[in-house]
């Protein structure tokens, strides 16, 4: 019973040491923080920017990697679309080939990319994964992307909104021009009227 006491108080006193290192673990995995838009919208040809920010506790240097991959929807099916590594390696296949352009900057947490000639057929799911040992981020941030054609509903909204521009201004220049006018008759009115009395009165002198 002695010698299996033993053992125990020793594992006992190991807990503490044990509960530090696993927290000093979790806190090297969770240390870096990714944060991109959980929704993007965007139009047929008009190029789409990929928003993805970082954060590390340690500095930037070249084993830093950024990895962009594509889910289409009601797939599971993930494509590698670009990876950086000191450089930039924009996927030279499939859908999204010559497509991607990187707009990001390491050295301030960027790691963002941008779609050109975007079309319907790129609508899904993007995901942007950073790593910069020894930090390293398990979370990563998905952005749905959503492309649409500009329909009616954006041009009649383009065009109220040019509507607008254009008829305040108009109004206020008519709303100015009558007030004018009406000083001026209403001055034009008291001339009349006192020209009339100055007359009445020249008759009766006479």
């Amino acid at each position: 019973m002695q010698q299996s006491g033993v053992p125990g108080s020793r594992g006992c006193a190991l807990c503490p040491l044990l509960g530090v290192l696993f927290f000093q673990g979790v806190y090297v995995i969770f240390s870096l923080e990714i944060k991109a838009d959980a929704h993007v919208r965007g139009y047929v040809g008009e190029n789409i920017k990929l928003r993805c920010t970082f954060k590390s506790s340690s500095s930037i240097t070249d084993k830093l990697t950024i990895d962009w991959t594509y889910r289409p929807p009601s797939s599971s099916r993930t494509e590698s679309i670009f990876h950086y590594q000191s450089f930039q390696y924009p996927t030279t296949a499939g859908t999204f080939r010559d497509r991607i352009s990187w707009v990001g900057d390491v050295y301030k947490g960027d790691a963002s990319i941008s779609i050109s000639n975007p079309t319907m057929k790129d609508n899904g799911t993007f995901s942007c994964a950073v790593k910069n040992p020894p930090d390293v981020h398990h979370n990563i941030p998905a952005t749905e992307l959503t492309v649409t054609e500009r329909g009616f509903g954006t041009m009649l909204s383009s065009v109220a909104l040019l509507s607008i521009l254009v008829f305040i201004p108009s109004t206020v220049v008519v709303i100015l021009l009558l007030v004018r006018m009406g000083r001026k008759s209403a001055g034009l009115k008291k001339r009349s009227k006192s020209g009339y009395k100055k007359s009445s009165i020249e008759v009766s002198d006479d």
